[in-house]
């Protein structure tokens, strides 16, 4: 009789775990089910983003082609007008009519200027990244080279530090220190002795950190988060030229990156631009 209700608690015992394993057998296979519709769903999903970004990528192109021939087109047309007028009724046109002629030619100039600067900006962010060791040394040299004949004729002291190799995209990479240099190099053309410092600050915060600093004209704190923006400019045309893109370059350019841009200065007190690469993108080696 005990053994008879043995055999029915093993018997029933052996339901219950046959029950069990059934059921999580079940759920197994629901929840692999689950995930394939999941990963379906998710490559259905990275097809469409896919898609829109080529899509957004041939619209960006196409607007590039526009800027690039039809607003281009009437600026030529204005332009060899003016010409013409200056060759043709030059010498019987007052002096005032003349510096209006030179001030439509100015003008057209900078709209060209400008046009391009937008063309540059557009092809940041859709060129592909090709990411490399960037020996920020050699890349600052290089740079430098670029400014010697125009700056041959200034008082410009140039102090260099050793600079950390990065991993990053050197192209992009060289036109950020060529945006930064230009910056220091024009900001700094009412000083007698100029002062341009390009180095490293010491970071803990697993990124690395890159200064350029002049003792130009500066710029009022207060409006430092407007540097970084497409067509801003905290000093008038008059004072000094440019048409406000080469910094929303450096910034999307060191975004690309993973890093960060921002800037500290003084009014006739100089400025100090900053630009950051995450470590974690393969810092080579430091100063």
């Amino acid at each position: 009789m005990l053994g008879s209700v043995r055999q029915h608690e093993l018997a029933a015992a052996s339901d219950l775990l046959n029950t069990r394993l059934q059921k999580e057998i079940s759920e197994r296979k629901n929840a692999e089910g689950e995930i394939r519709r999941l990963n379906l769903e998710l490559e259905q999903r990275v097809v469409k983003r896919t898609a829109e970004l080529q899509a957004a990528n041939e619209e960006m192109e196409a607007f590039s082609y526009s800027v690039a021939h039809d607003l281009r087109a009437p600026l030529r047309h204005v332009m060899a007008y003016v010409e013409m007028l200056q060759k043709d009724a030059g010498p019987s046109l007052s002096e005032i009519n003349l510096e209006h002629l030179t001030t439509i030619s100015q003008a057209v100039k900078r709209m060209g200027d400008m046009i391009d600067d937008l063309l540059a900006f557009s092809r940041v962010g859709q060129a592909e990244m090709q990411k490399t060791e960037c020996n920020l040394n050699q890349l600052a040299q290089e740079t430098l080279r670029d400014f010697q004949a125009g700056t041959k004729e200034r008082n410009i002291s140039w102090k260099i530090h050793p600079l950390p190799s990065v991993r990053g995209d050197h192209a992009l990479l060289r036109l950020v220190l060529v945006n930064l240099i230009s910056n220091a190099v024009k900001f700094t053309g009412t000083r007698t002795e100029a002062i341009i410092e390009i180095g490293c600050v010491p970071s803990g915060d697993g990124e690395t950190v890159i200064f350029i600093r002049d003792n130009g004209a500066g710029f009022d704190p207060e409006y430092a988060g407007k540097l970084f923006g497409v067509f801003q400019r905290l000093h008038s045309r008059d004072e000094f030229e440019g048409t406000g893109i080469g910094l929303a370059n450096v910034q999307r350019i060191i975004h690309r990156h993973g890093g960060r841009v921002w800037a500290e200065g003084v009014v006739d007190g100089g400025a100090t631009f900053y630009f950051s690469i995450p470590k974690q993108n393969g810092v080579i080696n430091g100063p």
